[in-house]
């Protein structure tokens, strides 16, 4: 009988998480078929637009593949880097590169945990101790969190399909 590798069962873990498995909600679900005319619609007691979130989503799992890859990354600033300054879309274009933009990283994040000489647990000569593991669940974590709001924004809007 062949022994389970325990690192190839955490790498299968984590791509199940970046994927949106499981009880979480999945970035094409929230995303696809979202109206053009909501895109950058406010709703009442609600932080956000759907563009902010995409955007948001986009720009902060770009950041956290680029630390996990780039020693020579540097980081947008906090918090105003890492949101849109405009509420909507300024395009239909600019959305979809966004969603582009946002399913490559993930793409190319995923290769990176899958990758058997990617150590999940060594960290980064250039970090404060984070290592790929860390960074694979904070992606999965926020990206859960916010589509999630996507989600509840797509049902204060009238356009979620359950």
């Amino acid at each position: 009988m062949k022994k389970a590798n325990p690192d190839h069962s955490l790498r299968d873990h984590l791509l199940y998480l970046l994927k949106g498995e499981g009880a979480h909600a999945k970035f094409e679900d929230a995303i696809n078929d979202f109206p053009a005319k909501l895109r950058g619609e406010r709703v009442a007691n609600f932080p956000h637009t759907a563009w902010m979130l995409l955007e948001h989503l986009r720009i902060a799992q770009w950041d956290i593949l680029e630390f996990s890859r780039n020693a020579k990354h540097k980081s947008p600033d906090w918090p105003s880097g890492y949101w849109p300054k405009e509420e909507a879309p300024p395009s239909a274009a600019a959305w979809a590169k966004s969603v582009r933009a946002f399913q490559s990283d993930r793409k190319a994040l995923q290769k990176l945990v899958a990758d058997p000489k990617s150590d999940l647990h060594k960290p980064f000569p250039w970090g404060d101790g984070q290592t790929l593991l860390r960074e694979a669940l904070l992606v999965a974590d926020h990206n859960s969190y916010h589509l999630g709001q996507l989600v509840t924004l797509r049902r204060l809007l009238g356009t979620w399909k359950d």
